[in-house]
Order: C-alpha cells, then sequence, then structure tokens
C-alpha cells in the first residue's frame, strides 16, 4: 500500500518516494519556548505524530525531528522583564510543552535540537552565504540577498511585487532589497549573543531552522511540515537559504502544512480573549478527546474548536471504550495488533484522518455486533494507528473517579438489584436517579450492570 501526499511547493498530491528508503527525514517546525502553547500549536504535533506512525509502518528508519527555538526577541523579552537569563524561561517552557504533547498521547521526536546548540553551524552557513553571493554584511546585520535567488516567491507562489506588499518586513536603509531578510543581528549588552565575524549578535529566526535541520538530516530532507501560517515568510526564506547555502541542492522535497485551529468559527487571539494553552485544557477535559478532535478535520483545512466539539469527541470514545469494555474478557490473538487495511489506506491518502476515524467507528460497531477477537484486535489495532484507544476501558469510563466514594456507589447498586429482584422498581428508578445526581452513569447489560463517571 503506498501513500500519497499533497505537496505545498508542487500544490498537487503525489506519490510519496523518499531519497533514501532505509533513512525516511522528517523536520517539524517546534515552539519558540517563552510561555505555553496554544492548542493550535498543538495541531501540527497530532497530525504528524500520525504521518510518523504511517511512515514507520513502511519504513525501516524515520528520523523525525521537532526544533526548540531557544533564542527569540520574544524569549528576550519575557527574560528582562522578569529579571533572568534566557535559559531560566526556555527550560521552563521547554519542558512544559513536552509534557503537553505527551498529555496528547504525542511520541517524543527522534531528534529534539535547539537553536543556542547550533551557533556555530549557523554561523558557517552564513558564512557560505555570503562567499556565494547570497548573502551580505551591512550596519552590523548580515542579511540574505533575496534578488540573488530567482525561484524565490515558489513555495507562496507570490511574485516580487506581492511579496514586498505582503512580507511586512522592516524596509531599513541598509537593505539592498525591501524583502532581504536577517540571517544574524547585532546584541545590546543586556541581550543574549554570541561571538561572531559581523560582532557580538544573535540569528535570525529563519536561519535557525535550516542550520539544525543540515546538521541532523542532511542537506535534502524527505519531508518539512508546519503550520500553513508558517509558509510565508518563514519556509520560503529557509528554502532561499538552504538552496543557496548547499549548491543548488534541493532543500525539502515534500512540503506539508496543517490549518489553522478557530474558536467559534473566529480566529485565536489574544485580542479577541479566546486563545486557549493546552496545559490548561488537558485539566479540563480528557487529553484522549483534545487529540481525537484535532484529528476530526482533514489536515490541509481549516478546524474548529468549540464546546459541543470537545463534547462530541468525549462521546465517541465513550462509546468505544464501552466496545472494548464489553469485550475485555476476549482473549486477543497473539502477536501484534493487526492495522485494517482500510484504516491504513485511508492515511496513505493524504492523512486522511476524517476517513480513517470512520472506518474506526465502523470497526467499533463490528466488534460490538459480533464480538470476536479479530474485531477487538482490529479496533484497537487501528486505534493505535491514530493514537487512540490506548487506555484500559475501565480507567477511561471511570476517569476522575477518585472524587467518587466507590464503596457507597457499589453500596447503592447492591440496593438497587435488590430492588429489582423484589420487584419494587419505583425504589430501583429513584437510586438510578441518585446515582446520576452524584454524578454515576449505570448502563444493564447481560454481563450485569456497569458503572463510569459522568464527564462534560
Amino acid at each position: 500500500m503506498s501513500i500519497s501526499l499533497y505537496n505545498s511547493l508542487s500544490r498537487r498530491i503525489e506519490p510519496f518516494t523518499p531519497l533514501d528508503p532505509d533513512r525516511v527525514t522528517m523536520y517539524l517546525c517546534g515552539p519558540t519556548v517563552y510561555n505555553y502553547v496554544h492548542i493550535g500549536n498543538a495541531r501540527g504535533p497530532v497530525v504528524f505524530d500520525v504521518l510518523a506512525r504511517l511512515l514507520r509502518r513502511h519504513y525501516p528508519n524515520v528520523v523525525y525531528a521537532r526544533n526548540i527555538t531557544d533564542v527569540d526577541d520574544k524569549i528576550n523579552t519575557a527574560a528582562l522583564e522578569q529579571g533572568v537569563e534566557i535559559g531560566k524561561i526556555t527550560g521552563k517552557f521547554a519542558q512544559a510543552y513536552r509534557e503537553d504533547m505527551a498529555g496528547l498521547g504525542i511520541a517524543p521526536p527522534d531528534l529534539e535540537p535547539h537553536a543556542t546548540a547550533h551557533i556555530g553551524q549557523i554561523i558557517t552557513m552564513i558564512e557560505n552565504l555570503i562567499a556565494g553571493g547570497h548573502a551580505y554584511a551591512a550596519a552590523d546585520h548580515v542579511l540574505f540577498d533575496v534578488g540573488s535567488y530567482p525561484d524565490y516567491g515558489n513555495l507562496s507562489g507570490r511574485d516580487t511585487e506581492e511579496l514586498i506588499a505582503g512580507s511586512r518586513v522592516e524596509v531599513a536603509p541598509y537593505k539592498k532589497n525591501p524583502t532581504d531578510f536577517v540571517l544574524w543581528k547585532p546584541s545590546t549588552p543586556e541581550l543574549p549573543g554570541w561571538a561572531s565575524p559581523w560582532g557580538r549578535g544573535r540569528p535570525g529566526w529563519h536561519i535557525e531552522c535550516s542550520a539544525m535541520s543540515a546538521a541532523h538530516l542532511g542537506d535534502t530532507i524527505d519531508i518539512h511540515a508546519g503550520g500553513i501560517d508558517l509558509l510565508f515568510p518563514h519556509h520560503e526564506n529557509e528554502i532561499a537559504q538552504s538552496t543557496c547555502a548547499h549548491g543548488g541542492k534541493v532543500f525539502a522535497r515534500w512540503w506539508m502544512h496543517n490549518g489553522m485551529l478557530t474558536f467559534d468559527g473566529r480566529k485565536m487571539s489574544k485580542s479577541l480573549g479566546n486563545v486557549l494553552l493546552v496545559h490548561e485544557l488537558l485539566k479540563l477535559h480528557p487529553p484522549e478527546a483534545l487529540r481525537l478532535l484535532l484529528l476530526r478535520g482533514h489536515y490541509r483545512q481549516p478546524l474548529d474548536w468549540s464546546e459541543g466539539a470537545i463534547t462530541q469527541a468525549i462521546s465517541t470514545l465513550d462509546g468505544w471504550y464501552r466496545v472494548l469494555r464489553d469485550l475485555a474478557e476476549v482473549a486477543m490473538p497473539e502477536g501484534a495488533l493487526p492495522v485494517p487495511a482500510r484504516v491504513e489506506a485511508a492515511l496513505c491518502d493524504d492523512l486522511n484522518t476524517p476517513q480513517a476515524l470512520a472506518e474506526l467507528s465502523q470497526l467499533a460497531d463490528q466488534a460490538r455486533h459480533s464480538g470476536s477477537a479479530e474485531a477487538k484486535a482490529a479496533l484497537l489495532g487501528g486505534g493505535m494507528l491514530l493514537g487512540l484507544l490506548q487506555q484500559q476501558p475501565e480507567a477511561w469510563l471511570k476517569r476522575g473517579e477518585s472524587s467518587v466514594d466507590e464503596a457507597h456507589v457499589e453500596d447503592l447498586l447492591q440496593q438497587r438489584r435488590a430492588a429489582r429482584a423484589a420487584r419494587d422498581f419505583a425504589r430501583a428508578d429513584a437510586i438510578r436517579v441518585e446515582l446520576t445526581a452524584l454524578g454515576i452513569a449505570i448502563e444493564d447489560g447481560a454481563q450485569g450492570t456497569r458503572w463510569s463517571v459522568l464527564k462534560q
């Protein structure tokens, strides 16, 4: 079963063929660590976590890098405001980011390069660009000469005039062209800086990713991924500087971009007060439901967040876990879990997670009706590829039960069983109402009465 992926550079879906099938490389632009990330920042890591899982099924060695940007003007501002070194800020929020991503069921990347650990490689790349006539030093800055790269704008599909109008770059007097972008800039004494041929300073944002990618994955990588908001100027600039620094070699063979997350149809922004932090959402909602919500829309399309959507995700998982709970005594076949062909086929078709989830729902229905070991294994195998259904069913269905007096619940259930046996159905119904008031849902079945904690 072959994989096909949309390539933002060619603007079409293409059969995926890695440069080296024995070493497939993928790079995802990671966070700038100066605060907790919002839920929109988590969509890419969740989506491309699924892609990494899929690639690992098809290739023996996948090297997946997700960087940490730990030197940036926003970080500098936060450090100055708090009177601490930037490492205090970046260390805290890099760890928070790892924990938040793990909470969403995202496997750690194979590599997590930090920008500050690659200053030497950044300086070397800038020197190569200057030597090749693609960059120049001016007023203690080093800038990339956009005019030296004729293909600039191919990724975003804009011509030079549109780029000048829409780039929002500072038109400084030392620039040859308004669109020339900074590779190195000077640091004043209170700002972090490193010695360089152009004086004490720090790198520009774009050159960091190019240098880290080359250092760990090589001059040419198979897949470069990130949010659609990074397509221009960040990814456009990465292509220009990487191609020119490496003698014209292709930088990334596939460019993949996930769509943005909206909140009740509106863009998330601090000014609107609708920015939802992953750190807080993980405390308010079951993490697996957050992951499911982020996978419900096709990754290239915008996805709307709402309380109704998270409630629906919770309800969907409740149903799937009830099926698995009811099949708890069904022995699993030996060996690795099988991945159903139709789930994998959906993901091989440009990572069509909505279709994969629809297939998972059908598998849950089949397992519910057949009760077979094979159906149970197929449901679990499909869930595994999506990073879902990895918990014990009882743990999911009784999540939050630490605040519930389990002995009291069991006592009420025993009273209800006795009332039903005595055909005192009024009393039995009254006990059900009492349990509901305690936040407990009960379900009568052939295997007896089961209970779970009600959630949003």
